[in-house]
């Protein structure tokens, strides 16, 4: 059985889905973009995204009772690819010890015209 996930420490959905979903102690995450859920103000700059995003992304899955140290693989969708080394610096302070599988594509165009989004897969 799937349980929806929600908090309101992280963007609400701005569309038909989940900010994440549980099955069987899996948490599969929606993409997480930098939006600042208390003032819906999104950051400027990859970085500064980057860390928000990140931000957005852990507390669904501390709503979902688990933690970053959980991820076994996330996604990264950025608009700029030349971006890439600069997101893995903001990654890798938020992501230590055994880093999760990744995929990082660049795409034409994301929500609110942000630079980057990132969904996440993790266990309980």
């Amino acid at each position: 059985m799937k349980k929806a996930i929600s908090t309101d420490k992280a963007p609400a959905a701005i569309g038909p889905y989940s900010q994440a979903i549980e099955v069987n102690g899996m948490i599969y995450t929606s993409g997480a973009i930098p939006v600042n859920p208390e003032t819906q103000v999104i950051p400027e700059g990859v970085e500064a995204q980057a860390d928000q995003a990140i931000y957005n992304m852990k507390a669904i899955l501390e709503a979902a009772g688990t933690t970053i140290e959980n991820v076994i693989k996330t996604t990264v969708f950025i608009k700029d690819m030349n971006d890439f080394t600069k997101i893995n610096e903001v990654y890798a302070k938020h992501f230590t010890g055994t880093f999760p599988a990744r995929s990082c594509v660049e795409v034409a165009r994301l929500p609110k015209d942000v630079l980057l989004e990132i969904e996440a897969i993790a266990v309980k």
